[in-house]
């Protein structure tokens, strides 16, 4: 067993090329193979958003405080807020983030496949954000 006390790791700034506007991550566990579990607390200012990406294994999403904004491509855009919880299937392309107007922080929950749990794409536009692509 091993215990993670509260704080001792630090939050961290995500790469901008997989994020638009300032988001914080506090990883939870990258555990060890052969386990497979990553999983993060993730918080997104008013306007902030993943890039497109996928999960080879798929990602559960846990909304914590707040409310935001997520979108499978191809489909439209869906609100989610406080205690909701999101299901997104292996190799679906979507992304996920605060609304225009409230933070928003969720759990990120995702297994990794070969030591990868996440494929970036390219950035959400302002035009697909707002829903007027």
């Amino acid at each position: 067993m091993r215990i993670t006390p509260n704080g001792s790791v630090p939050s961290r700034r995500p790469p901008s090329d997989w994020f638009t506007g300032t988001v914080w991550q506090d990883p939870i566990i990258e555990a060890e193979e052969p386990a497979r579990l990553r999983a993060v607390t993730v918080r997104f200012e008013p306007g902030a958003r993943t890039a497109w990406h996928t999960h080879p294994l798929g990602q559960t999403l846990h909304v914590t405080s707040g409310s935001g904004l997520a979108q499978v491509w191809g489909e439209a855009i869906r609100e989610i807020k406080a205690g909701d919880t999101i299901w997104i299937p292996p190799g679906e392309k979507h992304w996920h983030g605060a609304s225009p107007t409230t933070f928003m922080t969720h759990i990120a929950m995702q297994e990794a496949l070969d030591g990868k749990a996440v494929e970036w794409m390219e950035k959400v536009s302002d035009t697909q954000y707002s829903g007027h692509d």
